[in-house]
């Protein structure tokens, strides 16, 4: 008994504030991953210029997300053994030296290896937020703080093209070349977030007998990253039918199998088996793939639509996204706030992947002169649908396993969103670019017909520089914009046909979930008990 005394002691009930207080240094650490994701997209043309890099620059993008997807379930994992704050706090000095050494870099290579470095610490970022939020609040309470998360992605969906323009747009600040401080911005906020953890983020670390299953960890990493560099790099810049593509793949596909296998036998895996015997587990992490495809399918794509069509700066088509981050904010937190005062949750992926579904949908109505009023609506809704649907499957889930699990079937959830975001860009820019080409052939080849003499003079080998720079639009000729703005209208289209069904079939997941009653306080407490009791005896 005395053993489990100072756990139980230590395991008291937090109080509103001190979880507001958790909570806003959880909220900046989880700011600065989400905020990378977007930042730098502004910021790349730019920061190759200087190096003289473009045949690397989407490198800059792939090794943040490669190296945070395939650490996600590692650091569930890692925290369950060695405590929360530890590796929270670990993760987040990680994520600073990599923002420190990018804000240092002297070319393109350095760069590239100083964005694994942050994105090694933002995947520890993403995932552990949620696990210590589903350590110190109960389950039917957690709605009501967990909207709030789903308000930091909006912010970053927004802030992040708007911080990374202002900063690309001013040559220096403070003497430093400006786009280095999209980098350098990440210091005070990651800074702070440390101090706030460690003055307040105390959770009782419930010990056992650990060992870390290493080889389950490098067949599961080295499989992620060649799959994603197959579907992220190889297969939009090669092809699909590429022998670096199908082989990166293949090898990938081998090395999960392997990685599925051996998980099968280790005493302590990785990703433990068993959790997909559990109904809610296996559903969620399916709808978080689903969810993640659909919303960047949706999000990339609009500041695309604005930059490209409507003909927007990089600020100005960040400032544009703010009623999809407004969908987010709200419908996150009135669905947290109705889970914790009704306990029921199955209702709101439901209606979200509903209302995602008729946003995307409806976003095929975009044209060349489709009024800001009317794309604002569409976005309304697509970020309504993201809110009410992405804290509300980890509310879900981690009222269904067990104590013990919490870290590792989080952390893994978060991988599967992860996964599907990265799937969902190559898939939906691969389907872009691949029409683009189709409906320009077609749209000239209309416009030579109809209209000879809007083509005398010009040179039509300019066209083959639309799918890598758009900013040639601005030299043609009225005819000849318009019909290559036709040209990726109905390319924008085609994408947007492309995700509808993948949400479609979010829907149909929401619909499969089993709603069970969200634990309270009181029950949440014994089950911690239990886990220390287990790990104890």
């Amino acid at each position: 008994m005395s053993k489990t005394q100072p756990l139980n002691a230590s395991a008291k009930e937090h109080t509103h504030k001190e979880i507001m207080i958790i909570l806003g240094g959880l909220m900046t650490g989880m700011l600065l991953a989400a905020l990378d994701q977007t930042i730098v997209s502004t910021a790349l043309k730019n920061i190759v210029e200087e190096f003289n890099g473009l045949n690397h620059y989407t490198w800059v993008v792939t090794a943040y997300l490669l190296t945070s997807t395939a650490s996600t379930p590692l650091y569930g994992k890692i925290s369950d053994i060695y405590g929360r704050r530890v590796v929270f706090q670990f993760a987040i000095i990680t994520f600073l030296l990599g923002s420190f050494l990018a804000g240092a870099s002297q070319n393109m290579t350095q760069l590239i290896a100083t964005r694994a470095l942050q994105g090694l610490g933002a995947g520890g970022l993403m995932a552990l937020t949620f696990v210590i939020i589903g350590d110190i609040v109960p389950p039917r309470d957690r709605g009501k703080y967990q909207g709030y998360f789903g308000a930091v992605w909006g912010l970053s969906s927004v802030a992040g093209p708007l911080l990374g323009g202002f900063f690309s747009d001013h040559h220096t600040i403070l003497g430093v070349t400006g786009w280095r401080w999209i980098f350098y911005i990440n210091l005070p906020i990651g800074i702070a977030s440390l101090i706030i953890t460690s003055a307040v983020l105390h959770i009782p670390k419930v010990k056992r007998e650990h060992s870390i299953d290493y080889l389950g960890a490098i067949l599961m990493v080295a499989s992620v990253c060649l799959i994603l560099l197959s579907v992220s790099i190889y297969g939009p810049q090669n092809g699909w039918t590429d022998s670096r593509t199908i082989s990166y793949l293949v090898a990938g596909v081998l090395l999960a199998v392997l990685f599925l296998m051996w998980e099968g036998k280790a005493k302590e895996p990785i990703l433990p088996l068993h959790l997909f015997k559990n109904h809610t587990f296996s559903i969620t992490s399916l709808l978080g793939g689903v969810i993640g495809a659909g919303m960047f399918g949706a999000i990339v794509m609009l500041p695309l639509y604005f930059q490209v069509v409507k003909g927007y700066t990089a600020t100005s088509a960040g400032l544009k996204l703010i009623p999809l981050m407004l969908g987010i904010v709200s419908t996150s937190i009135v669905s947290g706030k109705m889970i914790s005062k009704h306990g029921h949750y199955k209702r709101f992926p439901i209606m979200g992947t509903a209302l995602m579904t008729l946003g995307i949908l409806l976003m095929t109505r975009l044209q060349i002169d489709t009024p800001y009023w009317e794309i604002s609506i569409y976005a309304i809704m697509v970020g309504a649908g993201l809110g009410l649907s992405m804290q509300t499957i980890v509310i879900a889930l981690q009222n269904a396993v067990e104590f013990k699990d919490m870290g590792v079937a989080t952390s893994s959830n978060t991988f599967f969103r992860s996964l599907g975001s990265v799937f969902g860009t190559a898939i939906f820019g691969s389907i872009l670019t691949n029409r683009v080409v189709h409906y320009m052939a077609s749209g000239f080849g209309d416009l030579a017909k109809t209209n000879p003499s809007a083509l005398s003079g010009f040179d039509m080998s300019k066209l083959g520089a639309l799918t890598t720079n758009t900013a040639v639009l601005k030299t043609f000729p009225p005819v000849i914009k318009n019909t290559a703005l036709e040209a990726f209208v109905n390319s924008f289209h085609i994408v947007f046909y492309a995700a509808a069904p993948i949400t479609l079939l979010g829907l149909i997941l929401a619909l499969m979930l089993r709603e069970t009653p969200l634990r309270t306080s009181k029950d949440y407490a014994a089950a911690r008990e239990e886990a220390a009791g287990e790990s104890l005896g």
